[in-house]
């Protein structure tokens, strides 16, 4: 899939629920995050052919929490979600290598090739990352305000992300393999 309407695709729904919250506020917002989320993903399959596993996996939380969230009239779901899908997908990586075993290979190993250890630690790093996500996200939902809180998470979180996954060119170079040996 073309990488700029997979960008669209994951911010799409983000750029909505901020424009929403902007507006409505965020009991509001986060239905309108759900609709745009439950829509975003079938577009994926569609286009990929198969369904993309972060992309589901945010979306079935998406779709829990933000009922919750809106079923209950309690902000406290939505904003708890990147806390529990980000400590999620680290316990799935680093999880995986206490099987011994690299968890992002199988994700990105189509488009990265690295020796075993480059999985390894590209793995740790990626663990790492996402603990640290959840904290921050902890930290600024329970200390800042609700705008505060989105604006964080539509404009913070993924220039984070972006940033870091620049961060780990170094790493990719390094370890770099001929595709023939993954």
């Amino acid at each position: 899939m073309n990488p700029f309407i997979r960008l669209g695709l994951e911010l799409g729904p983000l750029l909505l629920f901020f424009f929403a919250n902007s507006w409505y506020g965020l009991i509001p917002a986060t239905a309108v995050f759900m609709v745009a989320t439950a829509i975003a993903l079938p577009v994926a399959y569609v286009l990929e052919k198969r369904l993309p596993i972060m992309p589901l996996i945010t979306c079935v939380f998406v779709l829990i929490f933000g009922g919750l969230t809106v079923w209950l009239q309690d902000e406290t779901f939505i904003k708890l979600k990147p806390t529990i899908v980000n400590l999620l997908f680290a316990a799935i990586l680093l999880g995986g290598m206490v099987a011994r075993q690299s968890l992002l290979k199988p994700l990105l190993g189509t488009m990265v090739h690295l020796t075993e250890e480059g999985w390894r630690l590209l793995t740790l790093r990626w663990g790492g990352f996402f603990i640290v996500l959840a904290i921050l996200n902890e930290i600024v939902w329970r200390t800042q305000s609700t705008d505060f809180w989105v604006d964080f998470k539509v404009f913070g979180i993924m220039p984070l992300t972006i940033a870091f996954s620049i961060a780990q060119m170094p790493l990719i170079n390094r370890y770099h393999a001929d595709p023939e040996s993954n």
